[in-house]
């Protein structure tokens, strides 16, 4: 299939996902945004999970503990992802808990991606050549939207690409947004949504306009898509009795270079995105309303300030953090960190400068301390020309500012600590900072990386781990039976 399986669960279901791995090299998987509540070890990337070997198979065993919501899973190794292999992820409520909009007539899993000319393969083999490289088309994965006059429709819409950020609209039709990862918001009415590298919303549709066919639109920002007519994807939405193919010029966005050469755009897209609030009166994965959690009086015990950048090393293109990047090795820090404490494989003490960028250029095994049960500040500064896009594995995080040039302390004055949506992936724009809060209560090892599929393979990534030294299982769990060996813990351990 391609896309891959909807996986389509409940509040607290247990998800069993039998993984057989066809290709001719390893493989994992990780699931965008679900949160491995106190399980890391099936979290599905490189420094939680040995890879699946070819013509084997391993089953990740995870519960959708405490979410409702839209996300998506994707190959995490060996640039897989640039050839697919993902697929939605639904959460649904528990019947007792009351969703905030009328049931929909039905559903619909779109998952918008790009491409690049050239295989993974051989991208993989030269992947400091990845950031020249051109993309060959970018397509809205096709979906015939057969839909009633009347009607309103549900659609969870995932940016599953490479690089590019998406505004997504319909031809003639309002959307109405009503979830973003996994929260709901105070609802908007919009005629376009811009949907960065691995977030996802979900929008209402009611099919109000004469029975016929129309265009469903995705256009790259910061790209010139009308000399380059291929960069755009185009879909079909379908009333049951149309007798009209859609027609007309595409339906038009926002300006896609507004973010860069605008300040002022820049500025206000920064102030419009604050519309995107927390409806704090609504229930989610609980019956109890999301304002309960709050962040208006919150303690921070920590701030990570984080410049993603690129440098060379060693004769290398390579991406950083704060002028680290990372190298991936051959033992999985959660499986060093378990069994051998770490020993040669990271140092577990706070290597990782996490508010000061090292002076020159480096390799590193980026492994950052989290105080367990505490609240931290993340601020992440972009200081390429390019959208960028962040995530945390383990956690749902409060998007609490955003910024042009560089963080200072005294932009905390501009902070919306009262109703901030939570979210596992935020954008960051060129040249600018985004800063989120984050409650460290899932012990575990956290990957936190960009979402840039060329940023993260060439080092802009990190883990942040989250330790309790009680053993107690209610806290983390134990490793799984299965649990895959490899590196110095390819033995078997009793």
């Amino acid at each position: 299939m391609f896309p891959g399986p909807l996986i389509n669960s409940t509040t607290n279901d247990l998800v069993h996902v039998n993984v057989f791995n066809n290709l001719d090299e390893p493989l994992l998987f990780t699931w965008n945004g679900i949160q491995q509540r106190l399980n890391s070890w099936q979290d599905g990337v490189s420094g939680t999970n040995c890879p699946i070997q070819p013509g084997t198979n391993w089953t990740y065993v995870f519960q959708t503990k405490d979410q409702i919501g839209s996300f998506f899973y994707f190959p995490s190794i060996n640039f897989h992802k640039a050839a697919g292999g993902f697929g939605p992820i639904r959460v649904n409520n528990r019947n007792v808990i009351a969703v905030p909009f009328p049931k929909p007539e039905a559903e619909f899993d779109l998952l918008i991606g790009d491409w690049y000319h050239n295989s993974y393969k051989g991208l993989f083999s030269s992947l400091e050549s990845v950031a020249s490289q051109k993309f060959s088309n970018q397509c809205v994965l096709t979906i015939q939207c057969v839909c009633y006059a009347g009607k309103t429709y549900r659609f969870r819409i995932s940016n599953v690409g490479s690089a590019f950020s998406f505004n997504f609209r319909i031809q003639n039709h309002k959307m109405v947004l009503v979830e973003t990862e996994g929260s709901y918001p105070n609802q908007i009415t919009m005629d376009s949504l811009d949907v960065h590298v691995g977030q996802s919303y979900s929008v209402l549709v009611t099919m109000d306009q004469n029975e016929a066919d129309y265009y469903i639109v995705a256009t790259p920002l910061l790209l010139n898509t009308t000399t380059t007519t291929s960069l755009v994807g185009v879909g079909v939405l379908h009333y049951s009795n149309s007798l009209t193919q859609a027609n007309g010029p595409l339906p038009t966005g926002p300006d896609p270079f507004d973010l860069v050469w605008s300040w002022k755009v820049h500025y206000f897209k920064f102030f419009a995105l604050f519309f995107i609030r927390w409806n704090m009166t609504t229930g989610a994965a609980r019956p109890n309303p999301q304002g309960t959690f709050n962040v208006t009086n919150v303690t921070i015990t920590q701030t990570f300030i984080l410049e993603g950048s690129m440098a060379k090393i060693e004769g290398a293109l390579r991406y950083t953090v704060n002028n680290v990047s990372y190298c991936t090795v051959n033992t999985p820090l959660k499986l060093a960190d378990y069994f051998v404490n770490g020993s040669n494989v990271y140092q577990p003490i706070d290597w990782f400068p996490v508010s000061a960028v090292k002076a020159e250029a480096t390799y590193g095994i980026s492994v950052a301390t989290g105080i367990h049960k505490g609240w931290i500040e993340i601020v992440f500064v972009n200081s390429l020309d390019v959208m960028d896009s962040w995530h945390l594995d383990g956690y749902g995080f409060y998007v609490v500012g955003f910024g042009d040039g560089s963080w200072r302390p005294d932009a905390r004055n501009t902070y919306n600590l009262f109703d901030p949506v939570v979210r596992s992936t935020v954008q960051v724009y060129p040249k600018g900072w985004t800063a989120v809060y984050a409650f460290l209560d899932n012990p575990g090892m956290w990957n936190l990386r960009s979402q840039s599929l060329k940023n993260w393979y060439l080092g802009q990534e990190l883990y942040i781990r989250v330790h309790d030294n009680d053993p107690n299982p209610a806290k983390e769990r134990p490793p799984p039976d299965n649990l895959l060996l490899c590196g110095k813990c390819n033995v078997q351990i009793s």
